[in-house]
């Protein structure tokens, strides 16, 4: 038996995934479906935390290996985050959204393969067995245009809630979602025009979010003859975090920062180094 969707993601695709025999399988994933279609009324509702509970029991059904259905629900789950204006929550939903169609299907393959419109395809088989080639054909491609309609979504409410969250990585984040969904030809018109906006008026708060950081950055800089060890220590995070772009301006890096500990008093001190 193969187990279900209720431990570390990350845990669950290191080791080699079982499957349920077809009966329990479809067993299982009538019963997710009933919690997903449960979770659906409450959304519709209005009612997205209880939906949120109900999308996780359907998760729990699931089982592991059903990376669409997987991504199905952890983009409705972004969409009840989004609605209760949880930005974190609806990134991460969305992003473990986005992580199970590249599982399913990788974006490397896509982007190599394009849509595979005028894709010349030979059926070797004859008679009935032509006939179900060409409905196995029909049916994958009705599968990759169901795998990008819920990456699309994935991807449009990850980058809301990224440009929502604001900050110089997230809005950075938010307009590398918009450049990816900018290069859908099936994005419908709404989103469509909501992408051209947003790839319009991020790069303009993406640099006010950038020179205001550095500002503050800087302004930390000065003053670090009269910080606690504690502000030294998330100063430094901070500088880690947001890397040497930040820094590279002034024509340094985080190289030339160490801290340093006081054996004596337990206390740090930062080191600068200009090289």
């Amino acid at each position: 038996m193969a187990r279900k969707r209720n431990g570390d993601p990350e845990l669950e695709h290191c080791a080699p995934v079982s499957r349920f025999e077809p009966e329990e399988e479809a067993a299982l994933l009538d019963e997710s479906n009933e919690q997903k279609a449960q979770a659906n009324k409450l959304f519709g509702s209005s009612r997205y935390s209880e939906a949120i509970g109900e999308y996780d029991k359907s998760l729990s059904s699931c089982p592991n290996y059903l990376e669409y259905e997987i991504a199905v629900l952890r983009s409705n789950i972004a969409a009840c985050h989004l609605k209760l204006e949880d930005w974190k929550a609806a990134v991460d939903a969305a992003t473990a959204s986005l992580d199970a169609l590249d599982r399913l299907q990788p974006k490397e393959k896509d982007e190599k393969d394009g849509d595979g419109d005028g894709e010349l395809v030979e059926i070797e088989g004859e008679g009935d067995e032509a006939e179900k080639e060409l409905d196995n054909l029909k049916m994958g491609d009705e599968r990759k245009a169901d795998i990008q309609r819920i990456r699309a979504k994935a991807l449009m409410r990850r980058a809301k809630a990224r440009s929502e969250q604001g900050g110089w990585g997230n809005l950075q984040g938010a307009e590398e979602d918009y450049k990816e969904l900018a290069k859908m030809s099936t994005l419908p018109i709404q989103d469509k025009k909501i992408v051209h906006k947003a790839l319009s008026t991020l790069p303009c708060r993406i640099n006010s979010a950038k020179e205001k950081e550095m500002g503050e950055m800087m302004g930390k800089l000065k003053e670090v003859g009269r910080w606690s060890s504690q502000e030294l220590r998330r100063t430094y995070v901070d500088m880690l975090q947001l890397g040497n772009g930040i820094l590279k301006p002034f024509g340094l890096s985080t190289d030339n920062f160490k801290m340093v500990k006081d054996e004596a008093t337990g206390g740090y001190s930062m080191n600068f180094n200009q090289g």
